[in-house]
């Protein structure tokens, strides 16, 4: 492609929405235009990446005989209000009527499409398993979209869905999807971690459930791993190791004006901070009834929301309101566990029963030295901490943290949909059984941004070969008609010989071409400079991340082409 005929165009500056480098330098070098809040149109540069993605997604599909199919994105609300999520979604999904008043709505997930096509096509048990996917359009509008094709509301997306008779089945398709998922990530040449990661509202919590997150600094999510366990942070199950204890004492009012910090109060008695418990009160709604829960964890703890809200199997869990806090007969800033106050209150499970700690006295400006959960007889122990650095996982090995871009999450679905939409085949006894199904979901848009989030400098993009836009960037660096004629002779040598070239024949400067071969990112450079090709007859060879991969003669250029298609046989 001669960069003289393409319209395309660079920028020096950031826009000022652009938080995050994937959003950042994909404006900047031209692979979307912004459209509308969390729209993007995909300029040339950037669909072929996109279709890289895609095609790298459809052959591991198709390799493990996953078939692929196209869904309508409108759908008729009347399948919604089958399975019971037609209000459920909420506003992210957008509603409407057609002409004829029915229920239409934009699919932002395809569950019962799906369903209803395999209740349509398949009776038998003789046709199980079977996996559909597509690679779709996807919209949900989101409040705040952000994070460029990292939170957009209009997004490519490949979403599979398997069915099968029975959980020994699903378990061997989950598997294989699994491993289709990490070729996919090699392939791409990512860095990633798959994590066990919470069901949320997508499957029940005994079934399975995982995150594939591509590492990068710049990650939302915080993940926790060790050699052999990785989880979400929202999902992890750690445990605390070598906590020095306070042996149990007799309880003492102290007194501790204006201290409703645990930094505080254990800066005060001079003890650690773990040796404190932090009473966090929540208002938990469950099947629309809302009642109030005290939950102690250690002074240096974080409270785990998600925990929280799935020991109780709440709807939603909320801070409570000082007024709330109050009404149940405890003192803000100085909360202590107490047989008076009418409330539920369980406790972490790195809480130890043997050992005293100190707590709030449920008495302004005081607090307890020696408090044991002995004093209070039975207490509710549920594991409700976030993990984090330092902690050990169930073998006993250390765990670190690091932050991570979620780009595809699958799921075990077990009977959610076939049973609300009543699907059955006939087993082989001639039966009707329900079967069970598995979703299998991975961004295409937001791939092609987490690439970028782990690949790049200051300079601008660099692209891993598998997804680059282009194999080579050739940048001609002169002005006589000599130096254009070899370049010419070049360039079409090399598009014959299988490689896909960009080739910056623009009548511009070398510091343009150059910072705009950076920004783009393509990760093999060959530069024809006029004045050194003169000298010696040879053309520099780079690679984008600086290194310098030698020079070649004329004479040479079929069997470094030929060498350099190796690097993108993937």
């Amino acid at each position: 492609m001669r960069l003289s005929k393409v319209l395309w165009q660079t920028y020096k500056d950031n826009p000022a929405d652009a938080e995050v480098p994937s959003h950042q330098l994909m404006m900047r070098a031209g692979l979307i235009q912004k459209s509308g809040a969390g729209l993007y149109n995909l300029m040339p540069f950037g669909l072929k990446v996109i279709k890289k993605i895609k095609q790298i997604i459809r052959e591991e599909h198709d390799r493990e005989g996953c078939l692929e199919i196209s869904m309508s994105v409108v759908t008729p609300g009347e399948l919604w209000q089958e399975s019971g999520r037609w209000q459920a979604m909420g506003d992210e999904m957008v509603r409407m009527k057609d002409k004829g008043g029915r229920d239409i709505c934009i699919s932002p997930t395809n569950e019962e499409t799906v369903t209803d096509i395999f209740r349509k096509s398949v009776k038998s048990y003789k046709e199980l398993p079977v996996t559909f996917y597509q690679i779709n359009t996807k919209f949900r509008d989101e409040i705040r979209p952000r994070f460029g094709l990292l939170r957009a509301r209009e997004f490519i997306m490949k979403d599979a869905y398997s069915f099968h008779l029975d959980k020994a089945c699903l378990d061997k398709t989950y598997d294989v999807l699994f491993n289709v998922y990490s070729r996919i990530l090699q392939r791409m040449g990512l860095e990633y971690r798959a994590v066990e990661a919470d069901a949320g509202a997508m499957a029940s919590s005994d079934q399975k459930t995982h995150e594939f997150q591509v590492l990068a600094s710049t990650g939302e999510d915080q993940l926790v791993y060790s050699e052999s366990y990785a989880a979400n942070i929202e999902k992890a199950i750690t445990r605390r190791e070598g906590l020095d204890l306070l042996n149990s004492t007799a309880i003492a009012e102290i007194e501790t004006p204006n201290m409703k910090s645990i930094e505080d109060v254990s800066n005060f008695l001079k003890v650690k901070q773990y040796q404190c418990l932090k009473a966090l009160v929540y208002e938990v709604t469950v099947a629309s009834k809302s009642f109030p829960v005290l939950a102690f964890i250690l002074g240096d703890d974080e409270l785990n929301e998600l925990k929280l809200k799935n020991y109780f199997s709440a709807a939603h869990v909320a801070p409570a309101s000082e007024e709330l806090i109050k009404s149940v007969g405890l003192e803000v800033g100085f909360i202590g566990p107490s047989s008076k106050a009418n409330i539920k209150t369980i406790f972490d499970k790195a809480i130890n029963p043997e050992s005293s700690y100190v707590v709030g006295a449920n008495k302004r400006d005081y607090h307890l030295k020696g408090f044991s959960l002995k004093s209070i007889g039975s207490a509710e122990f549920v594991d409700l901490r976030l993990a984090k650095q330092g902690d050990v996982d169930a073998s006993g090995k250390e765990v670190s943290v690091c932050r991570g871009i979620e780009v595809g999450h699958i799921f075990q679905l077990g009977d959610k949909y076939t049973k609300a939409m009543n699907v059955t085949v006939l087993d082989k006894n001639g039966k009707a059984q329900t079967p069970i199904m598995g979703c299998y979901g991975i961004g295409v848009t937001r791939l092609m941004a987490a690439a970028i989030e782990q690949n790049f400098d200051q300079k601008g993009i660099i692209w891993p070969n598998a997804i680059t836009p282009f194999h080579v960037h050739f940048l001609l660096i002169g002005k006589s008609q000599e130096i254009k004629d070899i370049a010419n002779g070049i360039y079409e040598k090399i598009i014959n010989l299988g490689l896909d070239v960009l080739f910056d024949d623009r009548d511009a400067g070398p510091g343009f071409k150059f910072k705009d071969a950076e920004l783009l990112g393509v990760p093999y450079q060959l530069v024809l400079g006029e004045r050194d090709f003169l000298q010696t007859g040879k053309i520099k060879f780079n690679h984008r991340d600086g290194r310098s991969l030698g020079e070649i003669a004329i004479n040479e250029i079929d069997n470094w082409a030929q060498e350099l298609l190796k690097n993108f046989a993937i």
